[in-house]
């Protein structure tokens, strides 16, 4: 599974020129869902996107604060072109999971999101439809995150197992340079694929 996460002032969906999601300070994730992910997949991506410190805390510190501890909002938008292999210069998505499949998938995604945090922060696009998302990306700030595909922290897997939650995990990663959208841009991201 493979996100794209940006920290945002604002974002929103529209389909067919009416909004359908919005959010004001927070998070925009853009999800794509292999053919291969898991429940496993799932269940790490859930815990980094709502863990991930890329927010000052109340002195100014940054990357100090998830967006639970700030209590800020999370837009989920699926995006299966993020599992694009180039041919050439011609993408091939055959790495996405099927719409079918991918559907209930994402749901759960959205449930996990929901119930790990507070359901009604928790906003996402319309699934299938070919959207806009208009992203008004704050630093900029662009996380591109992987699930493991092998084993992952021991820590973490016991974690996992007994049902405990531990503290929020500091990221290991560093933002890169922005290339999905740039404070005050705007930009439209094709959905799951049309049959």
């Amino acid at each position: 599974m493979r996100a794209v996460i940006q920290r945002v002032s604002r974002a929103s969906v529209t389909v067919g020129g009416e909004q359908v999601s919005s959010i004001g300070p927070g998070l925009c994730v853009l999800l794509g869902i292999s053919a291969d992910d898991t429940q496993k997949d799932a269940e790490y991506m859930v815990r980094k996107i709502l863990n991930l410190r890329l927010f000052e805390d109340e002195e100014g510190r940054a990357w100090s604060r998830s967006v639970m501890d700030r209590h800020y909002e999370v837009l989920c938008v699926s995006q299966f072109t993020l599992q694009c292999i180039l041919k050439g210069n011609k993408p091939d998505f055959h790495a996405a999971m099927p719409a079918a499949l991918a559907q209930p998938f994402y749901q759960s995604i959205l449930e996990k999101l929901r119930s790990s945090y507070r359901p009604e922060s928790v906003r996402d696009g319309k699934f299938g439809a070919l959207m806009q998302v208009h992203i008004q990306n704050d630093g900029p700030v662009t996380i591109e995150l992987t699930s493991p595909r092998g084993p992952i922290d021991p820590k973490q897997e016991k974690q996992q197992q007994t049902g405990s939650k531990g503290p929020s995990e500091r990221s290991r990663h560093r933002p890169g340079p922005d290339t999905n959208a740039s404070g005050g841009a705007e930009g439209g991201v094709s959905s799951e694929r049309e049959h």
